[in-house]
């Protein structure tokens, strides 16, 4: 149960106190409220619409049906489309699945990150490349 005071600021961000709210313990209801609102609904360097994006690829990726539900909803108030909430799902759907192939595989994670190095050096030279044409 989170405090009077916590109680009456998430009713003004939300209109209401969610349901869920009574399942964190009382020792740590307020601080999880403050971190919910500091970093997810007030200004930080993400847009507000990043961060939906962010949070409900990375529901979809952990397959929560609450998470998911709440921040495509939240997505879709910052005026995300259809097909954005369906390629950023795909995005970390493809994300999952490469992530299940590299550890089922044991790729070497040193390997793997000298080869990435490379792969953004030649891509940021691809991009002063073209940057040079115009």
């Amino acid at each position: 149960m989170v405090s009077n005071e916590t109680e009456t600021e998430i009713e003004t961000y939300l209109g209401r106190v969610p349901s869920w709210i009574d399942a964190l313990p009382e020792s740590s209801a307020d601080h999880c409220w403050e971190i919910v609102r500091d970093l997810e609904l007030e200004e930080t360097d993400l847009a507000r619409r990043e961060k939906a994006l962010v949070a409900l690829s990375a529901a979809a990726a952990i397959q929560c049906p609450y998470c998911t539900h709440f921040h495509k909803e939240e997505a879709k108030l910052e005026g995300v489309t259809d097909a954005e909430l369906e390629e950023a799902i795909a995005v970390a759907g493809n994300v999952r699945h490469f992530s299940t192939i590299l550890h089922g595989a044991e790729v070497d994670h040193e390997e793997f990150v000298s080869e990435t190095a490379h792969i953004v050096e030649h891509v940021r030279e691809q991009q002063a490349a073209a940057h040079g044409d115009d």
